[in-house]
């Protein structure tokens, strides 16, 4: 701060020339101003039940990128780092791997198609408290060891919110004739030997990003790679879009997630 004994003036001079010289200001500089992304941040945070996510993307030169994030704790944000609980085994071309094992650059085995890297994995935290705006987002789908066959899947699964099996309840398929639609796991409750669940306890959720949209094993069942869908961004206000396009270093566009590998049931019916 500058006073007048630092501007080369003594106390009587100050005094003598307050009538003639302006008075050098006390007051403090003011602090930058934040940026956008910075208010609309704290804009979402007051809006919105907001959840800290973690990230951890492959760079171009290889090196891998880990970061944390607030994001709101909506479905559309959400449905991006809650697929696969903790302990839950991809098949690799290693072998399967305990999601929370896989790192970025590890090539996954792809149904129908060639070995992809991941290049993106998202994490959170879900807990069940009673302030939750959502219900249903935190709840989980249990499915047990055999439901589908002979290892489908191989052990107990527990899959989250964001999470879709390339298959079609018997109930829907009046509506949807096709079998093979990606279909939200939470769609096969039968309270038998597929429960909602809610957690006591926190649990860690992952879902996986790779190139190009793919089918790839949990457990032994089909699922699918992380993609928002045809609708999910263009339904968003540009503010919320370009928050949520920068949890993804690898996106620049929404056009840049490609096409689904196969068509959604909640948009084919």
């Amino acid at each position: 701060m500058t006073t007048p004994k630092a501007a080369g003036f003594s106390a009587a001079t100050a005094m003598q020339s307050r009538s003639t010289a302006p008075a050098v200001s006390a007051r403090p500089s003011p602090a930058p101003h934040p940026s956008w992304s910075t208010r609309f941040e704290q804009a979402q945070r007051r809006k919105y039940l907001t959840r800290r996510v973690e990230i951890a993307a492959l760079s171009p030169d290889g090196s891998i990128r880990r970061t944390q994030h607030i994001a709101p704790a909506t479905a559309a944000f959400e449905g991006a780092f809650s697929a696969f609980a903790r302990g839950t085994m991809i098949q690799t071309t290693r072998g399967p791997c305990a999601v929370e094992d896989i790192t970025p650059g590890d090539l996954l085995d792809v149904v129908d198609g060639k070995p992809q890297p991941v290049t993106w994995i998202g994490s959170m935290t879900l807990t069940s408290t009673a302030g939750e705006k959502r219900v249903e987002q935190a709840r989980l789908t249990r499915v047990m060891a055999d439901t589908f066959g002979l290892a489908r899947p191989m052990q107990d699964l527990v899959l989250g919110p964001g999470a879709r099996l390339l298959r079609s309840p018997a109930s829907w398929h009046e509506l949807a004739p096709q079998s093979r639609l990606l279909t939200p796991a939470r769609a096969f409750a039968d309270g038998l030997s597929i429960v909602e669940i809610t957690p006591p306890t926190p649990v860690a959720l992952y879902h996986l990003c790779l190139p190009r949209h793919a089918i790839i094993r949990a457990g032994g069942l089909e699922t699918e790679s992380y993609h928002p869908g045809v609708s999910v961004l263009r339904d968003m206000g540009a503010n919320m879009r370009a928050l949520f396009l920068s949890l993804f270093a690898h996106i620049a566009r929404p056009e840049d997630f490609g096409t689904l590998a196969h068509s959604r049931a909640d948009q084919a019916l």
